[in-house]
């Protein structure tokens, strides 16, 4: 409930108006059963038709107030449960977007997703039910029972002997919805997770004629989500036909009792008249009160989940180093990383950079070349050992300004739904010049020429527009605009073709001379000009040297380099 409380503070204002209007409208509608039955008992007697009139009149002004009271309330409650949940999703966004990588891990992408998606929506739901039904309901219910109390303390009596069992009813249900809504956003996460791999992996299941097996799949998480929420549904919609069966056994009572009272001349019957619609009030109050325990449980357990990725602790901390910068722009200092905590993905690596050198870094899928890039870039921090930039300790700069140093070109690397420039620029004041020497650089300026509008072309998610060669040197261009200090290149020249790959190599060394330059490449020819290379093996690095060196002294590298035959793809 923190999470409600930090938001809509800064709307208490358009709230308490909104709860004023619900509350003056709840008290029109508890008015005029009260009117009817004067009207009935003691003005009709008289047979003052004038009076009469008055006061329908008077019954009918209350009605239209009522009305406008509630649409206004309405209007505002909207307004606050769209202004509450806007700046939810903002900063759930943004949190989500700003934690690391290992938090990300662990709450997982679909999870993620499902938070911003369908838990946001369940928590408007839930602020809007509160102001719409959450005043009315309770002034009514209370309202209610205090006039008929008033009004005919013994009826009121029979209809309250219902309450306790209402009472008890509805709290042992609620109890138990929480967790069962919680564990209902979980199925959805796991539906989540499957529909968004097959999204993105649609081509290769076509390709692989995979389309039944996925459709299994997707059948059992689908299932297991319907099964969650048929349990929590089921617990839940119990609550309105037992209400319904005590409030009829009261109803039942209730009329019994009063017909005995007015045969007795004990009551009146405007009075019984009132009653039964002073019941039915009641009667809706507890069914709204039902319907609100629902909401809420759902919506809090939506909330609880918002509130975990909001609160996470962001264990990326900036730590003091007033060590004196020197020219080593990259260091390595025997460091480890594992993912999981079990098994280092990477084990005591160890390597330094200068100004201007390039890092060659090659060896066997799953070796861990990537895992020491998303170190470099301070994606995780390293278990064990130290990495410094130009002399401190990576961890004591600010991740933001950090990251600035440095143009990438990731493995799996995207392009989303803009013009060339838009992709190229990622919302940083690029001018024409430089957008134009960074494509150049990157051998894209050919086929961007040949393109329709050139760099206003639009391109689909994902680049489905383009051949993956052209792509990756959408990729390479956005990394050569940043003019980086620090270059880092992961396997971004597979899909280009040999004479292309010589090209792009021999303009980064022009362009990039004075720049640190980190190497991941597949083929042999990429690095083979490097200063050094890393050659990796299950996470650590089992050969270094130049090319003619390793050729010397490592099989492996050796091994690669023949297989490869001048430059064939590493199988």
């Amino acid at each position: 409930m923190e999470l409600l409380k930090k938001y809509l503070r800064p709307l208490l204002k358009a709230m308490s108006v909104s709860f004023l209007m619900k509350s003056l409208g709840a008290l029109a509608v508890l008015l005029l059963p009260y009117l009817l039955a004067y009207v009935i008992d003691t003005i009709v007697p008289t047979k003052d038709i004038q009076l009469i009139v008055i006061y329908g009149l008077i019954m009918i002004a209350v009605s239209i107030a009522g009305w406008i009271f509630d649409i206004k309330a309405n209007r505002l409650a909207s307004r606050v449960a769209r202004d509450a949940t806007i700046h939810i999703r903002h900063d759930l966004f943004e949190k989500t977007i700003r934690l690391s990588c290992r938090k990300g891990d662990e709450f997982t992408i679909p999870s993620l997703e499902s938070r911003l998606t369908s838990d946001t929506y369940n928590v408007h739901r839930m602020i809007g039910m509160i102001q719409r039904m959450g005043v009315r309901a309770p002034i009514l219910l209370i309202g209610g029972i205090v006039i008929t109390l008033i009004m005919e303390p013994v009826l009121a009596l029979v209809m309250l002997a219902t309450l306790p069992f209402i009472t008890l009813l509805v709290y042992s249900k609620a109890t138990k919805g929480i967790p069962m809504f919680t564990k209902v956003q979980r199925a959805q996460d796991r539906m989540v997770s499957v529909v968004r791999e097959n999204a993105q992996g649609i081509r290769v299941i076509k390709a692989l004629s995979k389309a039944d097996h996925e459709k299994k799949r997707y059948e059992n998480v689908n299932t297991g989500l319907a099964n969650e929420e048929l349990k929590a549904n089921t617990r839940m919609a119990a609550i309105n036909p037992l209400m319904n069966l005590f409030m009829n056994l009261g109803l039942v009572g209730v009329i019994l009792v009063g017909a005995w009272r007015v045969n007795g001349g004990l009551s009146e019957t405007g009075k019984i008249i009132a009653f039964t619609n002073y019941f039915t009030i009641i009667t809706n109050a507890m069914m709204s009160i039902s319907r609100i325990f629902v909401m809420v449980s759902k919506g809090i357990a939506s909330a609880d989940r918002i509130e975990e990725v909001l609160q996470a602790q962001d264990e990326m901390e900036i730590i003091p180093d007033d060590s004196p910068l020197n020219d080593k722009i990259v260091e390595f200092d025997h460091v480890s990383f594992s993912y999981l905590g079990v098994k280092d993905n990477v084990e005591d690596i160890t390597f330094e950079m200068k100004k201007g050198q390039t890092l060659g870094i090659i060896g066997a899928t799953g070796s861990g070349k990537s895992t020491i890039l998303q170190l470099l870039m301070r994606f995780y921090d390293a278990d064990a050992g130290t990495i410094r930039i130009h002399g401190r300790d990576i961890r004591s700069y600010d991740p933001k300004e950090l990251r600035k140093e440095y143009g990438i070109v990731m493995q799996n690397d995207f392009i989303f739904q803009d013009s060339v420039r838009e992709n190229i620029a990622f919302g940083r004041p690029i001018d024409d010049e430089l957008l134009d020497e960074a494509t150049q650089i990157a051998q894209a300026r050919p086929f961007i020429k040949s393109l329709t509008d050139e760099f206003d072309y639009k391109l689909n998610s994902k680049g489905t527009n383009l051949s993956g060669g052209q792509r990756q040197r959408i990729f390479l261009s956005r990394a050569f605009a940043n003019n980086p200090k620090i270059l880092i290149l992961d396997d971004s020249s597979s899909a280009l073709d040999y004479e292309t790959d010589a090209r792009l190599r021999k303009a980064i060394n022009t362009h990039f001379a004075d720049t640190a330059k980190v190497i991941v490449a597949q083929r042999v020819s990429s690095i083979m000009h490097a200063d050094e290379i890393l050659v990796l093996d299950q996470g650590k690095i089992v050969a270094r040297g130049t090319h003619d060196e390793l050729m010397q002294t490592s099989e492996i590298y050796s091994s690669i380099s023949d297989s490869q035959m001048g430059g064939a793809l590493l199988e």
